[in-house]
């Protein structure tokens, strides 16, 4: 049985959760502040972590930041409660590997989840498709064993998500992605309404790769298309 963390101060809500991911079939734990979720959070066995960012006592970012830099790779996926587009960024670039804004939905809530567990049961499984050693595209290099990009030949930190994403814009070999193939690949399902997922992660990858943000060289949108990689 799959187990999960729900890191969740508002009890009403973290019933809920805990109700419905149950239902489906998962064995949930929850935590109700900051430091009882990092202390659970570092459990072995966990196969994701839902995390919210308002916590007492340590907020969901410390929280983050303090599991990827021990090195735990458990998906995570987080909440929150503001809508704006920087409290997601920095999520993702402490190495959420999704998010969701409140009010949700429970059923695009189960959604995530679920394609969270299934690329993380993929990339157990090894079945990953087979890559090249190493990619190289200006003056990006991306090694594929260790899944490391290095820019200049001074290394990259991305986020398990933009890393797959790149990958996913590299295996094209300059073909047009759309949005929708990109939701699918990457994040396990496809709906139009997240298609501003796809675009945040777009903007990051660019920020960290690209030397001039107004006029990108590989990272390249296609108008009503989507994106594609310009070697």
């Amino acid at each position: 049985m799959k187990r999960v963390l729900v890191i969740e101060d508002n009890r009403d809500l973290a019933y809920g959760l805990r109700n419905n991911l149950e239902i489906e079939g998962y064995a949930v734990e929850v935590a109700e502040d900051g430091p009882k979720g990092l202390l659970r959070g570092r459990a072995n066995g966990l196969d994701l972590i839902i995390l919210d960012l308002m916590l007492p006592g340590m907020d969901g970012y410390r929280v983050l930041r303090a599991l990827r830099e021990e090195g735990r790779q458990v998906p995570i996926l987080i909440l929150t409660a503001r809508g704006e587009e920087a409290d997601k960024v920095r999520g993702l670039r402490l190495g959420a590997d999704d998010y969701v804004t409140k009010p949700f939905g429970v059923l695009e809530l189960l959604a995530r989840v679920e394609a969270l567990m299934r690329r993380a049961g993929v990339a157990a499984a090894g079945t990953e498709p087979v890559e090249p050693l190493t990619e190289r595209f200006g003056e990006v290099e991306v090694h594929c064993a260790s899944r490391t990009v290095l820019h200049r030949s001074r290394p990259v930190a991305l986020t398990p998500k933009e890393y797959e994403l790149l990958v996913a814009l590299i295996r094209r070999r300059g073909a047009v992605a759309s949005r929708i193939e990109l939701l699918t690949e990457v994040w396990g399902y496809s709906a139009a309404v997240l298609s501003r997922t796809v675009d945040t992660h777009v903007a990051e990858l660019r920020r960290k790769l690209e030397d001039d943000l107004q006029s990108p060289r590989h990272i390249l949108t296609v108008r009503k298309a989507g994106y594609r990689l310009q070697p």
